[in-house]
């Protein structure tokens, strides 16, 4: 009880003063300024009007400097979501390419989208799963036309197009792309990536919406892009049967957020041939293939309404679409480029470092996360990927590897001479070598979780990044030595 009573006073005592020694030094402040304020006023104006100046720089500055070390500077990257208009697009191509970016593939989504608008028809893209019947309503709308089709599904593996002209003389290309959900590798990025490109997507099911295309509808809806959903083979269903799946289709739109009207949700049926039984004249049964009469009437009916609106909103809603795989095919490029140059600035690091190490004398971690090569590689992959840490997030990033470094040490080392004894003829290298070879593993594991980190988040994240780093040490090791190993024999011999 009195110790604790000794603790109160003398903490009520060191209160006491603190607020004395806070009062004389606010009392002392005050008198300064006030008598350095008299004497500029009684001096001339210009002395007066240059102190003031002089002092609104230091606070300017020092508020600066301060906000340099304290606040995050995050440079936020355009998401290939966000809507973005031509002068948008432009201009982060020209950056983009002026960086070094390879922009061929997103230029190349420009230019066909200019030769479409050029030709001004209308793009109407038939997707859906193998056997919906796409290739099959093509060729009930364009008789004439030669499209492929197939009883096994699967048959159309490229994109064809096929003129078609509505009861209003409209030119309408109509697009026939790969069934998606096929085995085939890559067909359904193309089917989607054309749909994205189209005015109107006729989106053909022939039942009720499994996972996979209320998934594909999402992400066409994701693009603005206008969606007919077609029920196909609707004469497979009794009258009953068909009003309660359209009523049930009607609803997946409506979950999905899509303001589809019910004109938006066609039942038809394509036709084709069918195998019916016959009874013969001689009291015999035989099979026969007969045509199926196709009816489609209700699906070129919401198609006029569709296109019969004015056709501006439909054209700046495609230019959008094409805008957003414009973006996310250069978003891809500079992922690559920001890959390829990591790589280089990780190497060039990592060689200064196996320099360094073989040139000290008595070599020390700190060489790697608290030297001028640990800084530089730091603040460069930043710059790559857009971010500007703080100056004290590069400072704990470095303390925190800095920290790890010392137990990776002897794995690296241990790592490093077996690296070294695969080159024939080099026997059993220990000493400096070897431990050249470990700093530049360390060095080389450091940068790469960095860049782990700066591809997840976008920023500097200095717990995040020496957790990458420790995680990861044993594999970038593994990985890495023979590469190092060399580098390091290279630099011995010249």
């Amino acid at each position: 009880m009195k110790l604790d009573r000794f603790i109160r006073v003398a903490i009520a005592v060191v209160i006491a003063l603190v607020f004395v020694v806070a009062t004389g030094a606010l009392l002392f402040i005050t008198e300064s300024a006030l008598n350095v304020w008299d004497r500029l006023r009684a001096g001339p104006p210009a002395v007066l009007y240059t102190y003031i100046a002089v002092m609104v720089l230091l606070a300017t500055g020092a508020v600066w400097l301060a906000l340099r070390l304290v606040v995050k500077q995050k440079v936020a990257p355009t998401k290939a979501s966000d809507a973005m208009s031509r002068s948008d697009i432009k201009a982060r191509l020209q950056q983009a390419e002026a960086a070094g970016v390879d922009v061929s593939d997103a230029r190349s989504e420009l230019r066909d989208l200019a030769a479409r608008q050029a030709s001004g028809a209308i793009h109407l893209c038939f997707f859906g799963e193998i056997s919906a019947g796409k290739s099959s309503l093509i060729k009930a709308l364009v008789p004439d036309a030669n499209v492929v089709v197939d009883v096994v599904g699967g048959s159309t593996e490229d994109v064809r197009h096929y003129r078609w002209r509505n009861n209003i003389g409209t030119e309408i290309l109509l697009t026939d792309v790969p069934g998606t959900g096929g085995h085939a590798e890559g067909l359904d990025e193309i089917a989607t990536e054309e749909a994205k490109r189209s005015h109107l997507v006729l989106f053909v099911c022939d039942s009720d919406l499994t996972r996979a295309e209320l998934a594909a509808i999402r992400t066409l809806l994701a693009f603005d892009k206008p969606i007919i959903l077609v029920l196909n083979k609707a004469d497979r269903y009794s009258p009953d049967e068909q009003a309660t799946l359209m009523q049930k289709l009607l609803q997946r739109i409506d979950d999905l957020g899509a303001a589809a009207g019910r004109d938006h949700v066609v039942a038809v049926s394509a036709g084709g041939e069918s195998e019916v039984i016959e009874q013969r004249a001689d009291g015999s049964e035989g099979t026969v293939r007969r045509e199926r009469a196709a009816d489609i009437g209700v699906l070129i009916v919401a198609i006029n309404r569709l296109l019969g609106d004015d056709t501006q909103p439909l054209d700046a809603r495609r230019e959008r679409a094409v805008f957003q795989i414009t973006a996310e095919k250069l978003e891809v490029a500079e992922g690559e480029y920001r890959l390829q140059r990591s790589e280089q600035i990780i190497r060039s690091a990592t060689r200064k470092a196996v320099v360094g190490a073989m040139a000290a004398v008595s070599p020390g971690t700190d060489i790697l996360v608290q030297g001028y090569i640990g800084t530089t590689m730091t603040q460069e992959l930043c710059k790559i990927y857009g971010a500007a840490p703080r100056d004290l997030d590069i400072e704990e990033f470095l303390s925190m590897g800095q920290s790890r470094v010392g137990r990776a040490l002897p794995l690296s080392m241990a790592v490093a001479g077996n690296g070294l004894k695969a080159f024939p003829g080099l026997g059993t290298v220990v000493g400096g070598l070897a431990h050249a070879v470990a700093y530049g593993l360390i060095f080389d594991a450091l940068g790469r979780s960095l860049v782990l980190t700066l591809a997840r988040h976008g920023e500097l994240v200095p717990e995040m990044a020496a957790r990458n780093f420790e995680e990861g040490i044993s594999e970038h090791l593994e990985a890495g030595v023979r590469r190092i190993a060399k580098m390091a024999l290279e630099e011995k011999s010249d």
